[in-house]
């Protein structure tokens, strides 16, 4: 009998294990859920706004459309956005955690406020106050380039549990 294969595989699970306990906790505000309610997915089909302008509205997720993913309750505006979310999560999920980007570039965790947001390379970025947008967008490359060197220190810390400041989510209450 071969036990090479087994050590594989059980290395294997060993690795996938670890990096799940690894995983940072989502940001979930005192709606319940992720991105405080909005739709992950709807951010790809919006009309994105050239740098230094506000983005469109976030679209706002119904209660009764939802699922759990790492540890955090998404929900959807449509059934279908719901199934494309579940089909391949990585490519929707918020960068850092549902925290700020412009935070997680100087080191730590804050909340990341859904209306102000940007998708670049085919993923969704979000700041916690206007201010800090224009701040992140003054050198967008070299933010994210912080944000991924600081990412890897502070993603296993827990998640934010401060307010988004200034902001009210009109999404769903769990």
């Amino acid at each position: 009998m071969n036990r090479f294969p087994l050590k594989i595989a059980g290395v294997a699970i060993a690795l996938t294990m670890a990096s799940q306990a690894w995983a940072g906790d989502q940001y979930v505000d005192p709606t319940g859920f992720a991105v405080s309610g909005y739709d992950v997915v709807a951010y790809f089909d919006l009309e994105q706004n050239p740098v230094g302008s506000a983005q469109p509205a976030a679209v706002p997720g119904d209660k009764d459309i939802t699922t759990t993913y790492n540890g955090a309750t998404f929900a959807f505006s449509t059934e279908a956005n719901k199934a494309e979310f579940e089909a391949n999560p990585e490519k929707y999920l918020p960068q850092y955690d549902g925290h700020c980007a412009y935070g997680v570039a100087k080191g730590g965790k804050v909340p990341g406020n859904p209306n102000l947001w940007r998708i670049l390379d085919g993923k969704l970025y979000l700041n916690i106050t206007e201010n800090v947008v224009g701040f992140w967008e003054e050198d967008i490359p070299g933010n994210i380039q912080l944000s991924e060197a600081n990412w890897v220190n502070i993603e296993a810390d827990p998640a934010s549990d401060r307010p988004i400041p200034q902001f009210e989510s009109s999404a769903p209450v769990e």
